[in-house]
C-alpha cells in the first residue's frame, strides 16, 4: 500500500516519530541541562559574570529617572537661592540700622553691603556705639583708602559678622556685631543725686579743678576721647563740684560722673569715656605721668 506524505499518520507512526533518535537525544540533553542547572546554578553564574563584565558599559538602573529628579531639585534649589538673594538685597536696602540688618539675616546667610550703605548705618549709631564698633581712624582708612574692595555681612545668632575684603579676596578686617550691645548703653545719664550716693563711683573722686587741670595736660587729640560729648555738660545748669571715675569698664569705656550743684541740689551727669584715655588721665591725677 502506497502512502503519501500528506496522508494522516496512524498510531504506530506517531509512536515511532516521538521516540525517534533525534527526539530522544533532544529530550536527554534538555533533562541534563535542567538537572545541572538545579544542581550547579551555572545559568545564574554565567549571567552574573556577563553582567559584571559589561557593568561599566551599561547605564545605571534608574539613571534617566535620577537625572530628571536631580534636574528638578537643582532648579528648585536655584529658584530658592534667587529668592533668598533677592530677599537679602531688600533687607539691605530697607535696613535703617545695623540691628535691623542683623535681624533680617538668618544664621549663615551672606549679603554684600555697599560702602555708602555701611557709612549711613555707621553714622546712625550713637557716639558710644560707633567707638565700640571700630576705631574711627581705622574705619576712615578702610572706607576711604585703597585696601577695601567690598564688604560682606554674615548673619549669626545674636548679631552678625562684618568682613572687609581686599581685591585679593582676603579678609583685612573683621567686626563682630552683637545686637544686644547696640543702643542699650546710653551715652549719658542724669541722676538726681551726689557722687557719694552712687555705688559705682566708690573709686576715686576728684575736685573739678584738679580733674580739669589734668585733662588739659593731655594731648589735644586725646581730649575728645575723654570728653567727647561736651554738649551734654554745657546744657546743664549749675557748677561742677567734683568728678568721679566709675570703678569698672564697659566694652572699652569707663563712665565719668560730673557732680553739678544748683540751688542746694545735686545731680550727676554720667558720660562714657574711652578706657585708655581714662588711664592716661589717672596717671596724671596720681602724679605718675612721665
Amino acid at each position: 500500500m502506497i502512502r503519501n506524505w500528506y496522508d494522516p499518520a496512524g498510531p504506530g507512526e506517531r509512536i515511532r516519530r516521538c521516540f525517534s533518535i533525534l527526539n530522544l537525544g533532544v529530550m536527554i540533553i534538555t533533562l541534563v541541562v535542567v538537572a545541572s542547572e538545579f544542581r550547579f546554578d551555572w545559568v545564574e553564574t554565567l549571567a552574573g559574570n556577563y553582567l559584571l563584565s559589561t557593568n561599566e558599559n551599561r547605564p545605571e538602573i534608574g539613571t534617566i529617572w535620577e537625572t530628571g529628579h536631580q534636574t528638578v531639585n537643582a532648579r528648585q534649589s536655584l529658584n530658592r537661592m534667587i529668592v533668598e538673594k533677592e530677599t537679602a538685597r531688600k533687607t539691605v536696602r530697607g535696613a535703617d540700622s545695623f540691628v535691623t540688618l542683623a535681624k533680617g539675616l538668618s544664621a549663615g546667610e551672606w549679603v554684600n553691603l555697599d560702602k555708602n550703605q555701611f557709612k549711613n548705618l555707621y553714622l546712625s549709631l550713637s557716639r558710644a556705639d560707633r567707638l565700640a564698633l571700630m576705631e574711627p581712624a581705622r574705619l576712615v582708612w578702610l572706607m576711604n583708602g585703597i585696601t577695601t574692595d567690598r564688604i560682606f555681612c554674615e548673619g549669626r545668632i545674636g548679631g552678625m559678622n562684618i568682613y572687609f575684603i581686599d581685591s585679593g579676596n582676603r579678609v583685612i578686617q573683621q567686626v563682630d556685631l552683637e545686637t544686644e550691645k547696640i543702643g542699650n548703653a546710653p551715652e549719658e545719664m542724669l541722676t538726681p543725686a551726689g557722687l557719694d550716693e552712687l555705688p559705682g563711683f566708690s573709686g576715686p573722686i576728684y575736685s573739678a579743678g584738679l580733674f580739669f587741670d589734668a585733662v588739659f595736660k593731655l594731648p589735644e587729640d586725646m581730649v575728645p576721647d575723654l570728653i567727647k560729648n561736651a554738649e551734654t555738660l554745657l546744657s546743664q545748669t549749675g557748677t561742677i563740684d567734683r568728678v568721679g571715675i566709675w570703678n569698672t569698664s564697659e566694652d572699652g569705656f569707663i563712665r565719668l560722673g560730673f557732680e553739678f550743684s544748683h540751688l542746694g541740689e545735686k545731680q550727676v551727669v554720667q558720660i562714657l569715656a574711652r578706657e585708655w584715655a581714662v588711664w592716661q588721665l589717672s596717671l596724671i591725677l596720681k602724679g605718675e605721668d612721665r
